[in-house]
């Protein structure tokens, strides 16, 4: 009777079990995916930090009334002074300097103050008081679309947040000069006309334009994330496809198809050698929808310059994803899905960078940047879709990466299978 107790009892919780550790799985996982997904993407702009913006100054200087004066150099010092500097990085560079940062992706826009731009103001100003022909000077804020489309925007509200700030300033003090200069100069109107006047209270014209902007088939600076995406699937899900499958063949795990079920006889293999079939199959495959990727790629009309460039990169990455993810599996088994799927896409995609800049996700977040692979290939994507697979844009960086992962992932794999080997952890259904 005591037997019989012991084991409905134990079938009872067996029932619990069976409902209550999917239950609780999900939920942490989702609370995860909640927690990473919105806590990224919901208020960017307060999550601020270190975005970076060139700052070129080329102005000449001139007289501004009666006195010599740089414009730019003041509009230079008050715009460093009043841009949060735990939010911005505003760099202050050459114009050679800033194209090359922009070339490379490193900063996301880039404020340019002209040659001759004290002496336009000066102009503009003599203008309130004689006739005569005038513009406006000019200030071009350079957005880097190419850098993230999200970027972009984020670029331009700084830009014209703190250009119309200093815009106002300087429009109060060339008004209050041009007016001493009126009371000071016998025979001319005592007051400003008011067209003058409000020319003046905003001197500066400031223009928006895109630096070396992309073209049509690139999603607005979206394709390289998406190709990302695409390259970390088939690695990650490549991987549980080809475990999976590899698994059922060898007859450690039943196949299902619908009605149909099969369970073949458990094959006398080791787990290193299992995971070594499992990694070539994973190497046969990975060139194959590299390509495929690439052909529906130039079918869509994307433009791609360096093709067999993004080809070869797409292989490493997709080897050196589904290698790792395939270790993984190996030495954790079914718990290996959830840390794969937690490590290459949960984590993965708010540090990635390809939607909202790193700079404006929470700092913890970024941080995952640091290692997280989604990341690592954005940047190798990007470089080359965008950037012309620059090596400083990215692609050496993305390279390098992509190959410690994969050695990483070898190492790991090997070392943990043979290990089960000598323990005698051999893969056959408990009797």
């Amino acid at each position: 009777m005591s037997s019989n107790g012991g084991d409905a009892a134990d079938a009872t919780r067996g029932r619990i079990g069976a409902w209550i550790r999917p239950a609780a799985v999900v939920t942490v996982l989702m609370a995860l995916l909640a927690t990473m997904y919105l806590g990224y993407v919901v208020n960017p702009e307060k999550n601020l930090h270190d975005f970076p913006i060139a700052l070129v100054n080329q102005d000449e200087g001139d007289t501004l009334a009666g006195k010599p004066t740089n414009a730019g150099n003041q509009l230079t010092a008050a715009m460093v002074e009043n841009i949060p500097a735990d939010k911005v990085d505003m760099q202050v560079v050459g114009i050679a300097e800033a194209q090359h940062l922009l070339r490379d992706g490193k900063v996301y826009g880039a404020i340019v103050i002209p040659s001759d731009f004290t002496k336009r103001l000066a102009i503009l100003g003599a203008a309130g008081v004689v006739p005569g022909d005038v513009t406006r000077p000019v200030i071009t804020v350079q957005t880097n679309q190419r850098a993230g489309s999200y970027a972009t925007s984020i670029m331009t509200r700084i830009a014209g947040q703190a250009l119309d700030k200093a815009n106002s300033t300087m429009g109060e003090q060339l008004t209050a000069a041009v007016d001493a200069q009126l009371n000071a100069t016998p025979g001319t109107a005592p007051q400003l006309a008011g067209a003058s006047r409000l020319m003046l209270a905003k001197p500066v014209d400031v223009v928006f334009a895109p630096y070396r902007p992309l073209g049509d088939g690139t999603g607005g600076g979206l394709s390289a994330f998406f190709y990302t995406l695409m390259v970390l699937l088939a690695g990650f899900t490549g991987a549980m496809i080809i475990h999976t499958m590899v698994d059922a063949a060898l007859g450690f795990t039943p196949t299902e198809y619908g009605p149909w079920f099969v369970h073949y006889p458990p094959t006398s293999i080791s787990r290193f050698r299992t995971l070594l079939m499992k990694w070539g199959v994973l190497a046969g495959v990975a060139p194959i929808v590299s390509g495929v990727y690439l052909a529906v790629a130039t079918a869509l009309d994307m433009p791609i310059d360096h093709g067999l460039m993004l080809f070869l990169y797409s292989t490493l990455a997709i080897v050196a994803v589904g290698v790792t993810a395939l270790s993984v599996l190996a030495a954790f088994g079914a718990a290996g899905m959830l840390v794969n799927l937690i490590v290459f896409i949960v984590l993965g995609l708010p540090s990635a960078g390809g939607s909202v800049p790193i700079e404006a996700i929470p700092r913890n977040f970024a941080w995952l940047s640091t290692f997280e692979p989604m990341h690592q290939v954005f940047l190798g994507i990007r470089a080359i879709l965008y950037f012309n697979a620059s090596g400083s844009a990215g692609l050496t960086r993305g390279v390098w990466m992509a190959l410690l992962g994969l050695g990483i992932g070898l190492v790991f794999g090997a070392v943990v299978t043979i290990v089960y080997d000598r323990k005698g952890l051999v893969r056959k259904p408990n009797r």
